[in-house]
């Protein structure tokens, strides 16, 4: 079995880092896992202000943020991981990156923000669930 442990850096992402943990455990032939931290790309004339040197950095800050408690998680449970990071709309590269791993099972948090700000921001969980093709575990 392949799962997919999509994280945000949030706590949220982090709960969803300890019930992959706690399933990886469960397993008597244990699972391939993959951690995946999709960033969003940023406005364009916010990377032009950057410069190319400025955006390498930013997103290598981001990358580091989000998936340090991920790390520490399946560090300290002794859970062996493999960390992917992709730049992209997030909904989008999870369910690339779940088809193009050949994941089985999709793991993400949800910040739960309710049906009209969802609605109003647009949820990742939301894009993802309605057109995943592969079961979704949302923690919350």
């Amino acid at each position: 079995m392949r799962i997919l442990l999509a994280v945000d850096g949030s706590a949220v992402s982090t709960r969803a880092a300890k019930h992959a943990a706690m399933l990886y455990k469960q397993f008597a032939v244990k699972p391939e896992l993959f951690v995946l931290f999709a960033d969003e790309p940023i406005l364009s004339g916010f990377a032009a202000h950057l410069g190319a040197e400025g955006v390498k950095a930013y997103h290598a800050e981001n990358v580091q943020s989000a998936l340090k408690a991920a790390r520490a998680i399946f560090r300290r449970a002794g859970v062996p991981f493999s960390e992917h990071t992709s730049f992209g709309m997030p909904a989008q590269t999870i369910l690339k990156a779940v088809s193009s791993l050949k994941c089985e099972l999709l793991i993400m948090g949800s910040h739960g923000r309710g049906a009209f700000k969802s609605l109003v921001l647009g949820s990742v969980a939301t894009k993802v669930l309605s057109l995943c093709k592969v079961p979704l575990t949302i923690v919350r």
